[in-house]
């Protein structure tokens, strides 16, 4: 979603939120983290959350994401508050849904602000309050036959 240009090349600091989305197909680093570039930004922070091959001391064979209709809206307004309360140049999140094996991207949020300090600080509650807020719900498969159902928030 990109946000508004005053000028050629650069877009407007009053919205920061440069790319939202939750989707069914692979996620880009790159794209990612193109999206939070600002001239203006001495810090980015970018955090991965991949599938990993283990939760609680099971072995993990493949999972699924899915996300009630309001996610994205959830995900913006999540966004939002986080842009309110840093001094956000930009922030970008992604968050993929339906079968993911092991090692797949699940989501990716940067942020960059004039500050490191301040990027680390946004990006940790960006994501943070996704994983908190957003409705979107994982379905983990364990080598054991056995099924769990993991709610975002």
């Amino acid at each position: 979603m990109p946000g508004t240009y005053d000028h050629p090349g650069e877009q407007s600091a009053a919205d920061p939120i440069r790319l939202l989305a939750v989707r069914d197909t692979p996620l880009s680093l790159d794209e990612v983290f193109a999206a939070v570039g600002d001239p203006a930004a001495g810090g980015t922070a970018l955090f991965v959350g991949t599938v990993r091959n283990h939760d609680g001391g099971a072995d993990v064979d493949a999972l699924g994401y899915s996300a009630h209709p309001s996610a994205e809206a959830e995900l913006r307004r999540v966004a939002e508050k986080v842009a309110a309360d840093h001094p956000v140049r930009a922030l970008a999140a992604v968050h993929r849904v339906g079968e993911l094996a092991v090692g797949d991207l699940a989501v990716v949020v940067a942020v960059s602000c004039p500050h490191r300090a301040e990027a680390f600080a946004a990006c940790r509650r960006l994501i943070d309050d996704l994983k908190h807020e957003v409705p979107i719900w994982k379905h983990q498969r364990f080598s054991d036959g056995t099924e769990e159902w993991v709610g975002a928030c």
